[in-house]
């Protein structure tokens, strides 16, 4: 494969020049650099470009520039390489323009000029952008290839594996597909052995699940050590925070987690309201950088399902799906939540076979101009439906309420406004799902009545159910299983029995001393990834606490 491109767009040639060397002497022996004089030279060449065909990773275009703006420029050049990163070059004074941008444009930053020394103004920045687009860069491929049938649950839930877990791969539905079906005939299997995974050394596995698959693809499934100073369930942002500060301040720490970090905001298409993120994040690339930053300080993560909790004197055992148990003086609970499910005829049977929860990310290609259904009013139903317009002829948001501005954030509500193909149905209800081996129509309650449409696509985002029905009865729980912590294991003024210590427990503590609860799965947190994150770095600080009266 050709290395991928930089190309460099001003009409001032020290400028140009300038900007060409600073980026060969820094990425030269990865990328290829390239200049532009122009908008409309720069267009054109990634015209030819793109028609060899060659990658482009990143476009730094200078906004002053006769004839076409940078940010005209840099519109017009999603068309031609919509996934390279766009950077616009500005003076001080067009900061505002520049800002502006980043909507109108999706420019991914702006650099302002100089930006002296590169090493601290430059460097950084694109280091950061190109990150990004190399985890989301499909080279030629010459990994997994997996062949499924869309309409199947143990398919769905094994490309969501991969897919979060950021294991490229090729999917190749038998339905209709010449080369899956010789593909098989080839390794002598049938179509009652799929999902299928073919590996790039000859090898195959039928039947693939993520729990067989997932030692296979590099994944640890087996803790290196006996005792941690901090085991963490869960690697969504509160868990993946814990994670980063308490391997960052000397504990040892492991992480948990069945899935692939991120949780829940790992499966959302895209983030806008996250701090330093002016453009926006993938769930999945924010638990990408998480899971980094992790692993840089050196704590571990253990692909494994908790399944029980025990406690004996001082140490805290956390018992996994295979049967294994890892100790460790404080265990930090962040399972996080997961989307309730419907419960209406047909959901049940339905689901995996055209009912989805979550799954914006691993599924919108296979919507590719059909009609696709959301259900739900929040901020993760919205940003679903902005990514499914992408692909879908049309997106019908079904709302049981009244309309979208006390559930969602308004720039998303501003968005789904200006998008011609998203449909906002209000006191809509899903009242039954309807097909034969996979979804083909819904019966939908609106305020005149029900009625019948076609469809082969639902995706529920609602409410929050907790991931904490494998804990003891000792760690107390609210009506809806949400754990409590802190002052609110207070009932009628005292304490509950079982809390045997002579102080009030911390903040985020459970009812068990040494066991520590932090992000959506806390009773009474707030359902934002910045309050997941805050929570996780603070329950390092009491686990620091609790550690120190040893």
């Amino acid at each position: 494969m050709a290395r991928p491109i930089l190309l460099a767009v001003d009409d001032d040639v020290s400028v140009l020049e300038a900007v060409v060397q600073d980026l060969r002497r820094q990425y030269g022996a990865d990328y290829r650099v390239m200049r532009a004089a122009s908008g409309q030279a720069a267009l054109d060449t990634l015209t030819q470009v793109k028609a060899r065909p060659e990658p482009v990773a990143l476009i730094l275009s200078d906004q002053r520039m006769p004839g076409m703006t940078g940010v005209d420029f840099l519109e017009r050049s999603r068309e031609i390489y919509p996934e390279a990163r766009r950077v616009l070059l500005t003076a001080y004074a067009d900061t505002e323009a520049a800002i502006k941008a980043i909507n109108s444009a999706r420019i991914h930053y702006y650099l302002n000029k100089p930006w002296d020394p590169p090493e601290e103004k430059l460097y950084p920045v694109l280091n950061d952008l190109l990150d990004d687009w190399k985890a989301g860069f499909t080279p030629p491929f010459e990994g997994l290839r997996v062949i499924g049938n869309r309409w199947s649950l143990q398919d769905h839930r094994l490309r969501s594996f991969l897919s979060r877990n950021h294991v490229p791969y090729r999917w190749l539905d038998i339905a209709g597909n010449d080369e899956a079906v010789k593909l098989l005939e080839e390794k002598g299997l049938k179509a009652a052995q799929l999902p299928t995974v073919l590996f790039s050394d000859g090898t195959v596995m039928p039947n693939a699940d993520p729990d067989t698959l997932a030692a296979r693809v590099g994944l640890s499934t087996q803790a290196t050590q006996e005792f941690y100073d901090m085991t963490v369930v869960g690697a969504g942002p509160a868990g993946l925070a814990a994670a980063v500060y308490g391997a960052s301040e000397g504990l040892k720490t492991l992480i948990i987690e069945p899935e692939a970090p991120g949780g829940q905001a790992g499966s959302t298409s895209r983030i806008e309201n996250y701090l330093g993120f002016p453009a926006g994040v993938t769930g999945a690339d924010l638990g990408r950088r998480a899971h980094m930053q992790a692993t840089r300080f050196g704590a571990e993560f253990l692909t494994q399902r908790a399944t029980g909790l025990r406690i004996e004197g001082q140490y805290r055992f956390v018992k996994l799906a295979d049967g294994h148990e890892v100790s460790s003086h404080v265990v930090l609970l962040a399972p996080g939540v997961q989307y309730r499910r419907l419960t209406i005829p047909g959901a049940d049977r339905l689901t995996g076979c055209g009912i989805y929860y979550g799954a914006a990310l691993v599924e919108a290609a296979s919507c590719k101009d059909e009609d696709v259904y959301v259900v739900g009013g929040a901020n993760s139903a919205g940003q679903a439906a902005l990514h499914f317009s992408k692909f879908a002829r049309g997106v019908t948001m079904l709302v049981r309420g009244k309309g979208l501005t006390i559930t969602m954030s308004k720039y998303l509500i501003d968005e789904i406004d200006r998008t011609s193909n998203i449909v906002v149905a209000t006191e809509t209800q899903v009242a039954k799902a309807e097909g034969d081996g996979h979804l083909e129509a819904l019966c939908l309650r609106g305020p005149d009545g029900e009625y019948r449409v076609p469809a082969t696509s639902l995706f529920v985002f609602i409410g929050a159910e907790p991931g904490a029905e494998w804990l003891p009865p000792s760690i107390l729980r609210d009506e809806r299983g949400f754990v409590l912590a802190g002052p609110d294991l207070h009932r009628d003024g005292r304490m509950p029995e079982s809390w045997k210590e002579g102080r009030e427990p911390f903040l985020l503590e459970t009812s068990v001393p040494g066991v520590f609860v932090a992000g959506d799965v806390r009773h009474g947190s707030i359902k934002r990834v910045a309050s997941a994150v805050g929570e996780g770095s603070i329950a390092v600080q009491f686990a620091h606490q609790y550690l120190a009266g040893f």
